[in-house]
C-alpha cells in the first residue's frame, strides 16, 4: 500500500506521521514544492521509527511526480493555509491553480489511485477535481467532514464532562464556518441521546462552536490546525486501505442525493477499497433539511467562482 502526501507542511507531515504510526502503508511519500523540504521532514520523521514501532517508509521528493507513480491513494494538502481573519473561500484563487496541477500531475503517474482533498475552500476544491480529473466519482474525496465531526465530539464531550470514548456525533454540510450541520439531535452519549444530559441552550452553544472550531484556532495558532486535519486524514486513508467499509462525514459528488445534485458537501459515506462504496441518506429533520439546502446554496457560490 502505496500513499502519497502532496504538501510537505504542518498538515502534510502530520498526515504522513500518522500514517506511519498506524503501521498499515509500505510508503509514504511527501511532495512539496519547496527545495529540500519533503525530504527533510520525511528524514525527520523516519528517525522516529524505532522509536514509535512502525515500518512504513516515508520518502520525500522535490516536486518529481514519478516518485509518487503507482500510489494507491493521493491526499492533497498543498496550497496556502487560512491566516487569522481569512474565510476559507478567499483561499480560491491561489489554490485553484495548485490543486488542479496537482490532481492532474498525480494521476498522470497514478491513474487507478483515490484522492483525498485537503485544500481549502474544501468542497469546492473537491469538486474541481471531480470537473477536471474525469475519475470516477467514488475515488474523489474531500475530507472535512471527518474533521467538523471530531471538533463536534470535542465539543460534545467538554460540555457533557465526559470521556471523548462516551461521545458519538456527526457533522454534515458545507466545510466552513457557516456552512456546518452540526447534528445535536443525533448525537449520543453512549447510545443515549446528549439531550438527556445537557440542556438546548448548552446544545446550541456546542453546536456554534463547533462550527467556528477552524477559526478559533487559526486566531490562537496564527495559522491553521494541523493536528487533527492530519489524523481525520489518516482515518479515511486508512479506512480505503483496509477495507474496513466504515462511515465517516466525507465531501462527495451528490447526484440527487439528499435532493441536492452537481456539487461536493459533506454526507455520511461508508469508505472502503473503492474508495466512497456508497452515500448514506440518512432522515433529517425539517430544520437539519433547512440548514443542509442553505449550506449546499453557498457552496455553489463558491463553485461558481471557479474557472473551469
Amino acid at each position: 500500500m502505496k500513499v502519497t502526501v502532496v504538501g510537505a507542511g504542518a498538515v502534510g507531515a502530520s498526515c504522513a506521521e500518522y500514517i506511519a504510526i498506524k503501521n498499515f502503508a509500505s510508503e509514504v511519500v511527501l511532495l512539496d514544492i519547496k527545495e529540500g523540504y519533503a525530504e527533510g521532514k520525511a528524514m525527520d520523521l523516519m528517525q522516529t521509527a524505532s522509536l514509535n514501532g512502525f515500518d512504513t517508509k516515508i520518502t520525500g521528493t522535490t516536486n518529481d511526480y514519478s516518485k509518487t507513480a503507482n500510489s494507491n491513494i493521493c491526499v492533497i494538502t498543498s496550497g496556502i493555509p487560512r491566516k487569522p481573519g481569512m474565510t476559507r473561500e478567499e483561499l480560491i484563487g491561489i489554490n485553484a491553480g495548485i490543486v488542479k496541477t496537482v490532481s492532474s500531475n498525480l494521476i498522470a503517474h497514478s491513474p487507478n489511485t483515490i484522492i483525498i482533498v485537503v485544500s481549502n475552500p474544501m468542497d469546492t476544491m473537491t469538486y474541481l477535481v471531480h470537473k477536471t480529473t474525469g475519475l470516477p466519482k467514488n475515488r474523489i474525496i474531500g475530507m472535512g467532514g471527518a474533521l467538523d465531526s471530531a471538533r463536534f465530539k470535542y465539543r460534545l464531550a467538554e460540555a457533557l464532562g465526559a470521556p471523548i470514548s462516551d461521545v458519538d456525533g456527526m457533522v454534515i454540510g458545507g466545510h466552513s464556518d457557516k456552512g456546518m450541520v452540526p447534528l445535536t439531535r443525533l448525537a449520543t452519549r453512549n447510545s443515549v441521546p446528549v439531550s438527556e444530559f445537557i440542556s438546548e441552550e448548552r446544545l446550541t452553544q456546542v453546536k456554534e462552536d463547533t462550527k467556528v472550531g477552524g477559526a478559533t484556532l487559526t486566531k490562537l495558532l496564527g495559522t491553521s490546525a494541523w493536528y487533527a486535519p492530519g489524523a481525520a486524514v489518516s482515518g479515511l486513508v486508512q479506512a480505503i486501505a483496509c477495507d474496513l467499509q466504515k462511515i465517516y462525514p466525507c465531501s462527495a459528488l451528490l447526484e440527487g442525493e439528499f435532493g441536492l445534485s452537481d456539487l461536493c458537501i459533506g454526507v455520511p459515506v461508508v469508505l472502503g477499497k473503492n474508495g466512497i462504496e456508497r452515500i448514506v441518506e440518512i432522515d433529517l429533520d425539517d430544520a437539519e433539511k433547512a440548514h443542509l439546502v442553505e449550506s449546499a446554496a453557498g457552496v455553489q457560490k463558491t463553485n461558481g467562482l471557479l474557472e473551469l
